[in-house]
């Protein structure tokens, strides 16, 4: 009999947890493809699951992990290399036990005295049943660790969760990806978690979540059955392990374009067991787009209407919450006797998530101008092209 449930999310042991292989299963090269549930997922070939989806935008950076850790911590450091500063880390800790005993989850680095390095992991879900526990943690932008870091020195950067009482089998998963928002507000989108049990052929799903463009889907799933199981269609492994008590695994998958996403895994049991699977998305930065674009006028004169530039999430909408200041510029110059020159105020701050500049001109006749704007901690745009000359 097959069981499904579907919940939503809300240390003398150390120097072998941090560097110990754990028990992987081997991935080889293979072609995903998107499937039905899976819209825009990024087709790749992949091998030993460490491939990006995509060459540009969220990529997945560095992978380690980890199964059979004891004690009140688990522990495990990006050896041999380091993150990427900017980088988001998502850790996920598997153990035996039905509450959740994570006081806190923090960085040091391998250093004798294993330095503190200060960046803030925030809970995404927690999920248990059938005496086994799985939680994710996520720290976005991250900083202050040698990037790149000397591999032949072995202090690396390394995540550990402090737990409040003791556990006789766990294990960490860790990964980086390089490319999403800065802004942990921005950064961590929507959450999923199911649970379940079963003894033949089982679905373990996670539960449908929306996804945005460029966004990336993280899809982690654990069992106490030491079964097979296929990855959820269209994502991409980022490391299987198993042990001689559980079983995890963890993909993703980027989208090109918004729509939902259900990870969910085909788990082959012989016998009766526990399954546990959390999907949640890591989102781009918020990008600029033009929305009222520049137009045709003459040189000198004011540029009319005003150019207005909208900040925009993942999905296409406008995000008023941001309240930082954008930058407009001369993208081509399209000066047809000499360089044309971008003046009025060239910088100014969103107001309800948009900037509007009511008074540029450009002082030479061209065609084909472009304008280009830029601001912190969002993506650029340009504009169409436009002519400075005869209306």
């Amino acid at each position: 009999m097959v069981t499904r449930t579907m919940v939503s999310g809300v240390a003398g042991l150390l120097a072998a947890a941090l560097f110990a292989a754990g028990c992987s299963e081997p991935t080889g090269p293979a072609r995903v493809s998107p499937a039905p549930g899976n819209p825009g997922a990024v087709a790749v070939e992949t091998g030993g699951g460490l491939a990006s989806a995509t060459s540009s935008g969220i990529v997945l950076n560095q992978v380690n992990s980890t199964l059979g850790l004891s004690g009140t911590t688990l522990i495990k450091g990006f050896n041999p290399t380091n993150p990427h500063h900017g980088d988001a880390i998502v850790a996920t800790f598997f153990w035996f036990g039905s509450t959740n005993v994570i006081d806190s989850v923090t960085d040091v680095l391998t250093t004798p005295d294993f330095a503190p390095v200060g960046n803030k992991y925030t809970l995404v879900d927690y999920v248990t049943t059938g005496g086994i526990s799985m939680a994710t943690y996520v720290a976005t932008n991250v900083q202050n660790f040698p990037d790149p870091n000397d591999p032949s020195n072995g202090v690396v950067l390394a995540v550990r969760a402090s737990l409040s009482q003791p556990v006789s089998d766990g294990g960490i998963m860790i990964s980086s990806y390089t490319g999403v928002s800065a802004v942990a507000a921005v950064a961590v989108g929507a959450h999923h978690s199911g649970f379940g049990s079963g003894s033949t052929i089982t679905a373990a799903d996670a539960g449908a979540i929306p996804v945005g463009t460029g966004a990336l889907t993280y899809g982690v799933t654990m069992s106490n059955g030491l079964a097979g199981r296929d990855p959820p269609p269209g994502f991409l492994n980022i490391v299987t392990q198993s042990s001689g008590t559980m079983v995890t695994e963890g993909d993703y998958a980027v989208q090109t374009s918004a729509g939902t996403v259900d990870p969910r895994w085909t788990w082959y049991f012989s016998s009766p067991s526990s399954w546990l699977a959390t999907g949640f998305t890591l989102n781009p930065p918020l990008h600029l787009a033009f929305t009222v674009q520049p137009s045709t006028t003459l040189p000198l004169l004011p540029i009319t209407p005003a150019v207005q530039v909208t900040v925009l999430d993942a999905f296409g909408n406008r995000n008023t919450s941001y309240t930082g200041q954008v930058t407009i510029a001369i993208g081509h110059n399209g000066g047809l006797l000499a360089p044309g020159t971008l003046s009025g105020t060239k910088t100014v701050t969103v107001v309800n998530g948009v900037a509007t500049f009511s008074d540029l001109s450009i002082d030479q006749l061209g065609n084909g101008y472009t304008l280009v704007v830029s601001g912190p901690t969002v993506t650029g745009s340009e504009s169409a092209p436009f002519n400075i000359g005869a209306m």
